[in-house]
């Protein structure tokens, strides 16, 4: 029997774990000719998503696809990201969660092939976790997330700030 991979249940629990925690779960994505996002939001070939329950329809975090429908530009639009094509999940305001190896990455360091070279780990290889510590979250302008917000002063009236 072939082992199954951990990395689909760990986006669920990273997610599970955004939403419980009140953060915005984004994840960063591989996009290749395999994944059904929208084209002029890619960079570098890779794209961020946010797939929180308000930006999302009909999200599926699947064991192989995490599917979904969102809005891009006013427009909505399905999205359909293999879940091998993950490269990271994580919450916006701090920037907490997990990173994985990139698809065709390398076998993990010490383990060389026959030939002496790394090959590409196969398909049912566990994932192998890297630190996120350099990872940033995409902010928007004039918010940043790793400062906390200024307390308020005795006696100040609290201040809602319209975001459009």
């Amino acid at each position: 029997m072939s082992e199954v991979s951990t990395k689909p249940y760990l986006i669920r629990a990273i997610h599970e774990w955004c939403s419980d925690s009140g953060y915005t779960p984004y994840i960063a994505v591989v996009a290749d000719d395999h994944v059904n996002v929208p084209r002029e939001f890619v960079k570098n070939g890779e794209i961020v998503l946010n797939i929180s329950p308000l930006a999302t329809n009909r999200l599926s975090l699947g064991n192989e696809f995490i599917e979904f429908q969102a809005r891009f530009g006013g427009q909505a639009r399905e999205v359909s990201v293999p879940v091998d094509k993950v490269i990271a999940i994580y919450a916006r305001e701090n920037g907490q969660g997990m990173a994985f190896d990139a698809p065709g990455g390398s076998a993990p360091a010490g383990v060389p092939s026959a030939a002496g070279k790394s090959e590409p780990a196969p398909a049912a290889a566990p994932v192998a976790l890297v630190p996120v510590d350099k990872l940033v979250a995409p902010t928007i302008p004039g918010d940043d997330p790793r400062e906390p917000p200024t307390p308020p002063r005795p006696g100040d009236r609290p201040k809602l700030t319209r975001v459009k």
